[in-house]
């Protein structure tokens, strides 16, 4: 992969966002620092996860995080596959610059509607704030910027804490990736639905099996980090079922973008919100959060897919 050919490609398609004077941008990223700060408190609270080591706090524009998001792809296939070695001959390398073209489309087309992220691929580990992106959906939403921007950074710290009290998320992931890649190479088409409706791959069992607790894992994490939110509630943010209801109708909205979802695998990404907030919910309503969070102890500890759907045989298995 030449990523810096992923980088060229995506920053050619790449429209900028919402325009910005230079006061408003200095006060744009003074405010994001300072809620990415301010949410760090409420999501330990709510939580009960310790705080973790200091990550970078980085408010970037949709060039900046799409040159990020290469950085940390780059960073998580060389932990899969080990250091690639440099494409020889004019072939290889005509299908280095082919294949990071077609991930800078793909970066770029996520580039201009993700909000934030914590990367937990990249040394060090560091929170990225999209600003356009941001002001953009805030406008979009009529919501109150305060509130919409701490809501925001509540999600990607809570996901900080995450990978802070299971230090060993990161390898763990990176092996269900190195299993899934293990073997023939997966085709394009390759989500298909089983007599279950759930997705999967067309690939060996051992990459079924991968593809599912890698699903399982990030539906845990995804659906954690919205509960915690909802847990954080109108005492923090006084305008948060708005800015819920409101981001709700956005996400399931239908029109050209929804498509797009289907092809780049967004409404996959939904689903894992959807499917692990259930799981989380019940776990906390038989139980507490404290048990929930054992989840993160140790690898044999998180919920298998099925699990995942069915939170009273995780609960038995604690």
């Amino acid at each position: 992969m030449d990523w810096d050919a992923a980088v060229t490609a995506g920053a050619m398609v790449l429209p900028a966002g919402p325009q910005l004077s230079p006061d408003e941008i200095a006060e744009l990223v003074a405010d994001l620092r300072r809620a990415a700060a301010e949410a760090t408190e409420h999501a330990v609270a709510v939580t009960g996860l310790p705080v973790p080591a200091e990550a970078a706090v980085l408010v970037v524009d949709r060039a900046s995080w799409l040159k990020a998001c290469t950085q940390s792809a780059s960073a998580l296939l060389s932990g899969v596959g080990g250091e690639p070695e440099p494409a020889e001959g004019s072939w290889e390398r005509a299908r280095a610059k082919a294949l990071g073209g077609q991930a800078g489309v793909v970066f770029a087309a996520i580039a201009t509607r993700i909000l934030g992220q914590f990367d937990p691929f990249y040394e060090p580990n560091r929170l990225l704030l999209v600003a356009p992106n941001v002001v953009g959906v805030e406008r979009e939403l009529a919501a109150n910027p305060r509130d919409f921007r701490l809501w925001v950074c509540l999600h990607e710290e809570t996901h900080r804490l995450q990978f802070g009290q299971a230090p060993w998320l990161r390898e763990h992931l990176i092996g269900l990736i190195r299993e899934l890649l293990d073997g023939d190479e997966l085709k394009y088409g390759w989500r298909t639905a089983d007599e279950s409706g759930r997705r999967s791959i067309i690939g060996s069992p051992e990459q079924r099996a991968a593809f599912d607790a890698a699903t399982a894992v990030m539906s845990l994490l995804e659906g954690y980090a919205d509960v915690m939110m909802d847990r954080v509630g109108t005492e923090v943010v006084p305008t948060y079922a708005q800015i819920r209801a409101a981001f709700e109708r956005r996400r399931s909205g239908g029109g050209w973008f929804s498509w797009v979802q289907k092809l780049f695998g967004f409404d996959l990404k939904y689903a894992q919100y959807r499917d692990g907030a259930a799981f989380c919910r019940a776990v906390i309503d038989a139980a507490d959060v404290a048990s929930l969070n054992q989840a993160f102890s140790a690898p044999g500890m998180l919920p298998s897919l099925d699990e995942l759907r069915d939170p009273q045989r995780w609960l038995h298995r604690l």
